[in-house]
């Protein structure tokens, strides 16, 4: 018997020798002995932990505070300079408000600036954890393209947003960083707590930052800053707000400078490439037997999708889709090769358009004599890591609009017909390892990654009203690399990437629940979906750092269903294959119960340990999600040898880029 079979055995063996074992059996035999101790004249003021007895303890049962659902059903009340006039901070929110901010995600800390932008009507999230609340930010941006903000105190608060920031910046998400600061006059002082200067802590992982000083100068940074935000390529934007901005009071607009309208301080013109151009593009796409459009986050970010389709459809184009949010292509389109990775050495022409992290030859699975045409906003960017035939200077929409008019068109039957095999090759590919899965999650009674991937699009599918509504995503290693082989994308904005090139650990749960927020309210390609659930794929290492926020989504009737992978061990264990002693490093306790944490939180919980058991909590969870907006954790208890192509063949490998399952670019 394998070492996997053994433990699968002795937790068989383990469940039987504890029939009914609950908490409140565990605290009643540990209250034994109580009344003894009393009978023999134990003063009650004397009893230790181990003699009072706690059988009979109640926990309230939880529930939403009334206070919360009266300050959600508040009317905005905007500021006016008339009476105590405007502070710094109300002044800045009125900028996010003509602007259109879409959300605030934020824990407590920058008080002025978060209920100011919360009393001017911006909807606003308050949550357990700033890191975590950051990523619902990004995710809620990655699902729709529109600008968002998070915000945390200074020192600890905002430093705890470090790593989710990083991740918004290589997914190049329009985020806005707000924090409060030390006062200036403060400065050099380390005066109270909390001190420090955060520009410099965000310097490589945003696109602009600024520590203001004059509180006179609070409306002309506000325009600085969605300036950047929404010009060119998108990034975070990182504001700290001293007290002295925060809070000085202004009576009239005169005391403000560079008092401008959004349309003084911004423009909204784009650049768009000339005749000469598209022909040179026309002709050699003309050229080209298996031409390739690879269609990255500026595709999205511009709303460039139907103009896509259409070039793609008039010319027998090749696409696949790159970046941080997937689907503005199905990817069942008979021209999309996302699950269809053999047809990529084919290709003789790629056309990269608005591909903002830029992969280098090799990284992608292309010809490395590939004729290579960029679409790029920046002509800076151009020519940046992969050596083209010819860079085009355009906004992705224009471009695309401007080709779908001059594309010749044609019938490239080989090509598709290739794309078709191709895919077809892919399915039987991964169909064959989830066959293996469902052998090994049989033989160990344990769940295989092949299995919950597949199932989870499976009921997707099958097991909802509508699988154009359900937005999904996720992350991990194993089950992240497994599971989106089998996850699929049919619109734009709905599959999100949380672990695109900066491959953080931790931000799925709560990017997926920010990327709930926006379905629930419809926001940009999220409308018609209004009330759907979404869906998270996650791992047990993942999902410690984002678990709090069940309490967030129960508040704010946020329906998402996590599904945990719980392998006992960080992903990438083997790593220490060889290395005896450094092995326990990268172990938990095994079989815990994730599941009964979220029952803690208000949330349902589900622990499985075999395929019927997981269908069967994934429609319960549906049901909950869909009809009491209750979130649900399932957790799918699986073996860390899984991993392994030597336990459990084939085991964990990367997948093709471009390509479902991608990550890196």
């Amino acid at each position: 018997m394998s070492k996997p079979e053994q433990q699968a055995s002795q937790d068989g063996e383990h469940e039987a020798a504890m029939p009914g074992s609950s908490r409140r059996d565990f605290l009643r035999k540990s209250a034994a002995g109580v009344g003894a101790a009393v009978a023999a004249g134990a003063s009650a003021k004397a009893f230790t932990a181990d003699q009072v007895n706690v059988a009979d303890v109640t926990i309230p049962s939880i529930r939403i505070p009334a206070d919360f659902t009266a300050s959600l059903d508040e009317a905005p009340v905007p500021a006016k300079f008339e009476g105590r006039g405007m502070s710094g901070a109300e002044v800045f929110a009125q900028v996010c408000v003509k602007e259109e901010l879409a959300a605030l995600f934020c824990c407590p800390g920058n008080y002025t600036v978060i209920n100011a932008l919360a009393a001017a009507g911006i909807p606003a999230y308050g949550g357990r954890m700033e890191g975590s609340m950051c990523a619902m930010a990004d995710g809620f941006s990655r699902a729709t393209g529109e600008v968002t903000a998070t915000s945390g105190t200074e020192g600890p608060g905002f430093a705890n947003m470090i790593m989710n920031i990083a991740a918004a910046n290589a997914a190049r998400t329009p985020l806005l960083v707000l924090a409060s600061n030390m006062m200036i006059a403060g400065d050099d002082r380390e005066a109270f707590i909390q001190t420090g200067y955060q520009q410099p802590l965000t310097t490589g992982i945003k696109k602009y930052g600024k520590r203001l000083i004059d509180p006179s100068r609070v409306h002309e940074y506000g325009g600085y800053a969605f300036r950047e935000l929404k010009s060119g390529i998108p990034g975070p934007v990182h504001l700290d707000f001293p007290a002295e901005v925060a809070r000085a009071r202004f009576k009239s607009p005169d005391e403000l400078k560079d008092y401008y309208d959004k349309t003084q301080y911004r423009s909204t013109s784009r650049p768009c490439a000339g005749a000469g151009e598209i022909a040179q593009v026309v002709k050699m796409i003309d050229t080209a037997q298996r031409p390739l459009i690879v269609a990255g986050q500026g595709v999205f970010q511009r709303k460039g999708w139907d103009a896509l389709v259409k070039v793609a459809e008039k010319g027998d184009i090749a696409v696949a889709t790159s970046g941080p949010t997937r689907g503005v292509i199905s990817d069942d389109h008979r021209l999309c090769v996302m699950a269809a990775p053999d047809a990529l050495l084919s290709a003789d022409l790629v056309i990269f358009i608005g591909q903002y992290c830029m992969p280098s030859p090799g990284e992608y699975r292309l010809s490395p004599d590939i004729k290579t045409i960029r679409v790029h906003p920046d002509q800076n960017d151009l020519g940046r890591n992969w050596p083209l035939d010819l860079g085009v200077v355009s906004d992705e929409a224009l471009f695309l609009e401007a080709l779908q008019d001059a594309v010749r068109g044609k019938k490239r039957a080989a090509w598709v017909d290739e794309i078709a095999k191709a895919r077809q090759a892919y399915q039987a590919h991964i169909d064959e390892t989830y066959r293996l899965g469902l052998e090994y999650s049989k033989k160990t009674d344990h769940l295989h990654p092949a299995v919950i991937g597949h199932e989870t699009q499976h009921f997707i599918d099958n097991g909802t009203e509508d699988r154009l509504a359900v937005v999904a995503g996720g992350g991990g290693w194993t089950i992240g690399l497994f599971s989106g082989r089998y996850m699929r994308a049919r619109r734009p904005g709905q599959m999100i990437v949380p672990a695109y090139q900066y491959g953080a650990i931790g931000p799925d749960m709560s990017m997926m629940m920010g990327a709930c927020a926006a379905v629930q309210r419809g926001v940009g390609p999220q409308k018609g979906y209004e009330g759907a659930p979404t869906i998270c794929v996650t791992s047990d290492a993942g999902v410690a750092y984002s678990m709090f926020e069940l309490d967030t989504a129960a508040k704010y009737g946020l329906p998402t269903i996590t599904i945990v992978y719980n392998n006992n061990a960080w992903g990438v264990w083997t790593n220490a294959a060889r290395s005896a002693r450094s092995l326990q490093m990268y172990l938990f306790q095994e079989n815990l119960r994730y599941d009964q944490m979220a029952l803690g939180l208000g949330a349902n919980g589900e622990y499985v340990r075999s395929v019927e058991e997981f269908r069967a909590a994934l429609a319960r969870a549906w049901k909950l999600a869909r009809d009491q907006k209750v979130s649900s954790l399932i957790n799918c208890q699986a073996l860390k040898e899984f991993t392994s192509p030597r336990d459990y063949p084939p085991g964990v490998s990367l997948n093709a880029e471009p390509g479902v399952g991608a990550v890196a670019h």
